[in-house]
C-alpha cells in the first residue's frame, strides 16, 4: 500500500511518501545530511539513575501487576487477524459522534470528500495514539533506569515492551489498512519533551502513568465504542488490557511517594499536573486535518470547542485523571480553582484507580475478544 505524506508543521518530523513498508526504501540515499529529520530527533535528559541492590519485594501489588504483565502478554503478529480489511468505500468511525456534523463547511463536502474526512480523521486519531506510544516507550525505558526500587524497575521493564508492542501495532494498521500518515501533534510533543528531558522520576512517572496514559485509556475506550473495523476493535481492546495496569501501577506507586515531599515540592509537582492536562486538552484538536481540507484552522478549532459531543467527550478523558490526581495527593488546594476552572473538577469523587480490580485485570486474554 503507498503511504500517504501529510505535511508536517516546520516543529514537527516528515513522513515518506509512497512508502511500502520496512525495507522497501533507499536507506542510502535517504540517510543523507539534509534528510535526517526524517528519521531521528535527538534529545538530552540528564537522567539519574539508580541501582537497587535489595531483591526483596517490597510492594505486592507492583510484583503483582508485573507478573500479571508476564500472563497477558500478547503478539501483535498471532493475536490479531491481519486478514481482515475494513472497505474503504465506507466510514469507519460511528458519525453519530462527528462534531463537524451539521457544520457548513463539512456539509458542503461530496459524499466521498466527506468519506475521505473520516478516513483521514480516524488516521490522525491512530497517528497521534502511535507517537504518543512511542514516548510511553521511551519514558519507561528511562523509568526502568531512574525508579529507585526494585518493584519497580521489573515493572517499568516489563511496561517498555507493552508500550513497543503498542507502537507496533498502531503503525501496521495504519501501514496496512489505511495508509495516511500524519505528524505528532505539537501539543503532545510539548509534553512528551517536557517528561522526557526532566531529571525528576516522579516527575515522569506523573506526566505519563497519571496523565498521558490515563487520557488515553479513556481515549481508547471511546474509540472502542466508535469504531466499525472488528480488526481495529480487537486491537484497542488489548492495549486497553494493558494500559488499565499502566496506570494502576503508577497511581499505588505515587500514593505513598508524593506523601514524603514538602508541601513546596509538592505544589510543583500538582501544578506541572494541571499544565499537562490543559497540554493534554488541546491535544483533541486535530489541526493537520482541517488544513487537509482547507478549512479555516481557528474556525474548525471553534466548532470542536462548542460541539456537545466533543465537550463530553473532552470531559470523559478527565474522568480518570482527577480521580487519580486526589488520590495521589496532588489535587491541592492551590489548583483546585485552576480544575474548576476547567470544568473538570466535578470528577474528583469518581472512581479511582488505587483500588486495584485484580479480578478485571487477570481476565484471561482471549475470555473476551468484542
Amino acid at each position: 500500500m503507498d503511504i500517504k505524506r501529510v505535511e508536517s508543521p516546520p516543529s514537527t518530523i516528515n513522513y515518506y511518501e509512497n512508502w511500502d513498508g520496512p525495507g522497501s526504501e533507499d536507506i542510502a540515499d535517504r540517510m543523507q545530511p539534509g534528510h535526517v529529520e526524517d528519521v531521528v530527533e535527538i534529545f538530552q535528559t540528564p537522567l539519574t539513575g539508580h541501582y537497587n541492590w535489595d531483591y526483596s519485594s517490597a510492594d505486592g501489588r507492583i510484583r503483582k501487576l508485573y507478573r500479571l504483565g508476564k500472563e497477558l502478554n500478547w503478539n501483535a503478529d498471532l493475536d490479531l487477524d491481519w486478514s481482515q480489511t475494513y472497505p474503504k468505500s465506507e466510514i469507519p468511525l460511528d458519525q453519530s459522534y462527528n462534531p463537524f456534523s451539521g457544520w457548513e463547511p463539512f456539509e458542503a463536502l461530496a459524499d466521498d470528500e466527506k468519506l475521505r474526512f473520516g478516513w483521514h480523521n480516524l488516521a490522525w486519531m491512530l497517528a497521534q495514539f502511535m507517537h504518543g506510544e512511542q514516548g510511553a516507550l521511551l519514558v519507561a525505558s528511562q523509568l526502568a533506569s531512574c525508579a529507585p526500587t526494585y518493584d519497580a524497575k521489573l515493572y517499568a521493564a516489563s511496561q517498555t515492551f507493552d508500550e513497543a508492542r503498542h507502537v507496533e501495532a498502531f503503525t501496521r494498521y495504519l501501514q496496512e489498512k489505511i495508509g495516511i500518515l500524519y505528524p505528532i501533534n505539537p501539543h503532545l510533543k510539548t509534553l512528551l519533551d517536557k517528561i522526557l528531558s526532566d531529571p525528576r522520576w516522579d516527575l515522569k512517572f506523573i506526566g505519563m502513568q497519571i496523565i498521558i496514559e490515563g487520557l488515553a485509556l479513556a481515549a481508547f475506550n471511546t474509540l472502542k465504542l466508535t469504531a466499525k473495523d472488528p480488526l481495529l476493535t480487537r486491537l484497542i481492546t488489548l492495549v486497553i488490557r494493558d494500559e488499565a495496569r499502566h496506570v494502576t501501577f503508577g497511581v499505588n506507586y505515587l500514593e505513598d511517594f508524593v506523601g514524603t515531599l514538602t508541601e513546596e515540592e509538592k505544589e510543583e509537582r500538582a501544578q506541572f499536573a494541571y499544565e499537562a492536562c490543559v497540554v493534554m486538552r488541546e491535544r483533541l484538536i486535530a489541526t493537520e486535518v482541517f488544513a487537509e481540507f482547507g478549512w479555516d484552522a481557528e474556525k474548525a478549532r471553534d466548532q470542536v470547542l462548542a460541539s456537545q459531543i466533543m465537550a463530553q467527550f473532552r470531559n470523559l478523558l478527565f474522568t480518570r485523571i482527577v480521580p487519580n490526581l486526589k488520590r495521589i495527593g496532588l489535587l491541592t488546594d492551590t489548583v483546585r480553582p485552576k480544575f474548576e476552572a476547567l470544568g473538570i473538577l466535578q470528577f474528583e469523587n469518581l472512581l479511582d484507580d488505587g483500588e486495584v480490580d485484580w479480578a478485571e485485570l487477570s481476565r484471561p486474554l482471549y475470555d473476551d475478544a468484542s
